[in-house]
C-alpha cells in the first residue's frame, strides 16, 4: 500500500501570507521526515520573525472586511471548506499517516474528525447571539454584543495535525477573526493542505495565513506574534512549560489565551465494573495514535479484588496488537513521531522496572522485517507501578500502560488527583451512586464514565489546573474567540 497522494496541489510547500504562497524570507527550507523510516520526503519553508510579522500585517489588514461579512456568508465559506476536506479525505489521510506515522485508518478518521469541527462552527457562526438586559430604569436599553477579538495566532501540535488546526481555525473564522498559524515542525504538510483547501473554499486573502518553522526558529516566529499588540489572542495546544511561557510573554499586551496543555490522565477500574468493557475502553483511550494523545490514560488504577483478572485480559489484548508502518494495512500501532519520543518511552520503562515494576508484555523497542525503522516501541503493560515512577509523574506519550493496585475509593481518588494536571480522567463502575461521587470528586476538565472515546465536536474540550484553560469545540468554543461589548442607550423616553 502506498501513501502517495493524487492531488499534488495539497502540497504547496510554501507559506501562505496574504494572497501569496511564498518562501521564507531568507530562502531556508525545513525537511519533513517519515517517522516510519526517518527518511526525508518533503520540505517546507523555515520561517523567520519577518515572515511572522508579514503574516500579521496581512491578517490585520484583512480583519475589518472579514468581521463585516455577515455570519451566514462566513458559514457558507466554512461549509465549502468542510466539503472540500471530506472530498479529499483519502489524500489527507495518507498525508497525515506519512508525516505523523499513525495507521491509515486513523489518518482517514482524523480527517473526518477535523471536518466535524469545521462543520460545527460553520453552524455556530450564525448563533453568536448577544443579550438584551432588562434595564433598571425607564428610557434605557442595555445590550451585550459579541464581537470577534481580532487577529488570532494559532500554534498547533504534531500528534493530530489536521484536527488540532481545524479545531482552532474554524471557530476563529466563524467568529469573524483573522488568523496567523504555525503548525508543529514535525507535521507541517497536513496543515498547509488544509489551508490550501480553505483558500479554495473562498476564505479571502489575508484572513488565514500560515508560517512553517523549524524547532530552532519557532521561538522567533512565535515571539514576533507575542510582541505584536495587533495579535489579540493566542490559542495553543502543547506542553505545560511552553503554555506557561506563552502566558508570561503575552502579559505585556494582555492577549486572550486558550491553552490546552499537558495531562496525566487516571483510568480507574472499580471492583463493580464490567471488566471486558473496561479493557475495551482502555484500549480505545490508550492506544489511539500509539498512545500519543494528551487525553491518553497515563496512570491505570485497578481495585485489588479484580486486579489480576483485569491485567490478564488487558495483556492478552495488548500482546495481540499489530505494530508496523501505515503502508501495512493491518497496522494498529505505528512508529513514534521521532527518536526523542522513543528515548523518553524507553527511559520511563527502565525507570519503572528499576523501582519495582514488572513488564507483563512488551517493554522494548521493535526492529524487524515489519518494523523496519528506528522509531517503533512494543505496546507495553507494567504492573506494580507507583507514584514514585517517572511514568506516573510525566506523560509518557507512548503505548505504555502502568497499572497500580488500589484498595478503597477514597484512596484512589486521592491518588488520581495527586498531580498538577487535570485534563482528562476515566473510570469504570456500575454503581450509580459511586458514579456521581467519583465524577464530582475528580479534578479534571473531562471525565469519561464507562467510556474511553471522549472527543466530539459538540463537547467542550479543555482542562483545569496546569492543563490549561479555555474550551475548544461545543457551543462554548466560539466564545473563546469573541469578547462582549456592553451597550447602554439612554434618553429613549
Amino acid at each position: 500500500m502506498t501513501l502517495e497522494i493524487e492531488n499534488k496541489s495539497l502540497m504547496p510547500g510554501r507559506h501562505l501570507i496574504g494572497a501569496e504562497w511564498r518562501e521564507a524570507g531568507d530562502g531556508r527550507r525545513l525537511d519533513v521526515t517519515d517517522p516510519a523510516t526517518d527518511g526525508v520526503f518533503a520540505s517546507v519553508p523555515d520561517g523567520t520573525a519577518a515572515d511572522a510579522r508579514a503574516a500579521v500585517d496581512a491578517a490585520h489588514a484583512a480583519f475589518p472586511a472579514w468581521r463585516a461579512v455577515p455570519a451566514k456568508q462566513r458559514a457558507q465559506i466554512l461549509k465549502r471548506w468542510n466539503d472540500l476536506v471530506l472530498a479529499h479525505q483519502e489524500d489527507l489521510g495518507r498525508l497525515i499517516s506519512r508525516e505523523q506515522g499513525k495507521p491509515l485508518a486513523e489518518g482517514r478518521g482524523e480527517v473526518a474528525y477535523a471536518a466535524s469541527y469545521i462543520e460545527w462552527f460553520a453552524e455556530e457562526a450564525t448563533r453568536a447571539n448577544g443579550d438584551i438586559i432588562p434595564a433598571p430604569v425607564t428610557g434605557r436599553r442595555m445590550l451585550a454584543l459579541k464581537e470577534p477579538v481580532g487577529v488570532v495566532a494559532a500554534i498547533t501540535p504534531w500528534n493530530f495535525p489536521a484536527a488540532m488546526i481545524a479545531r482552532k481555525i474554524a471557530p476563529a473564522l466563524a467568529a469573524g477573526c483573522t488568523v496567523v498559524c504555525k503548525p508543529a515542525e514535525d507535521t507541517p504538510l497536513t496543515s498547509l493542505a488544509l489551508v490550501a483547501l480553505a483558500a479554495e473554499a473562498g476564505v479571502p486573502p489575508g484572513v488565514l495565513n500560515i508560517v512553517t518553522a523549524s524547532r530552532e526558529r519557532t521561538p522567533e516566529v512565535v515571539d514576533a506574534w507575542l510582541d505584536d499588540s495587533r495579535v489579540r489572542k493566542i490559542t495553543f495546544t502543547g506542553s505545560t512549560p511552553v503554555g506557561k511561557h506563552l502566558a508570561r510573554r503575552s502579559a505585556d499586551t494582555l492577549k486572550k489565551l486558550s491553552l490546552e496543555l499537558g495531562g496525566n490522565a487516571p483510568f480507574i477500574v472499580f471492583d463493580d465494573a464490567d471488566l471486558d468493557a473496561a479493557v475495551e475502553g482502555l484500549m480505545a483511550a490508550k492506544f489511539r495514535n500509539g498512545g500519543q494523545t494528551c487525553v491518553c490514560p497515563n496512570r491505570v488504577f485497578v481495585q485489588a479484588s479484580v486486579h489480576d483478572a483485569f491485567v490478564d485480559k488487558l495483556a492478552a489484548r495488548v500482546g495481540a496488537l499489530k505494530v508496523g508502518p501505515a503502508t501495512q494495512a493491518d497496522s494498529q500501532i505505528g512508529p513514534m513521531i521521532n527518536a526523542r519520543a522513543v528515548e523518553k518511552i524507553e527511559r520511563h520503562v527502565r525507570d519503572a522496572v528499576s523501582r519495582g515494576a514488572r513488564v507483563v508484555v512488551g517493554g522494548k523497542r521493535l526492529r524487524d522485517a515489519r518494523c523496519d525503522g528506528p522509531n517503533y516501541f512494543a505496546p507495553t503493560v507494567l504492573v506494580n507501578a507507583d507514584a514514585t515512577m517517572e511514568c506516573s509523574c510525566e506523560e509518557t506519550f507512548g503505548p505504555v500502560v502502568p497499572v497500580t493496585r488500589f484498595e478503597t475509593e477514597a484512596q484512589v481518588i486521592a491518588a488520581a488527583n495527586d498531580t498538577p494536571f487535570g485534563l482528562a480522567a476515566y473510570f469504570y463502575s456500575t454503581d450509580a451512586r459511586r458514579i456521581w461521587r467519583v465524577t464530582e470528586a475528580l479534578e479534571s476538565g473531562i471525565v469519561g464514565v464507562n467510556e474511553g472515546a471522549l472527543a466530539a465536536e459538540a463537547a467542550p474540550f479543555g482542562g483545569v489546573k496546569e492543563s490549561g484553560y479555555g474550551r475548544e469545540g461545543s457551543v462554548y468554543g466560539l466564545d473563546d474567540y469573541m469578547h462582549i461589548k456592553y451597550v447602554c442607550q439612554g434618553q429613549l423616553q
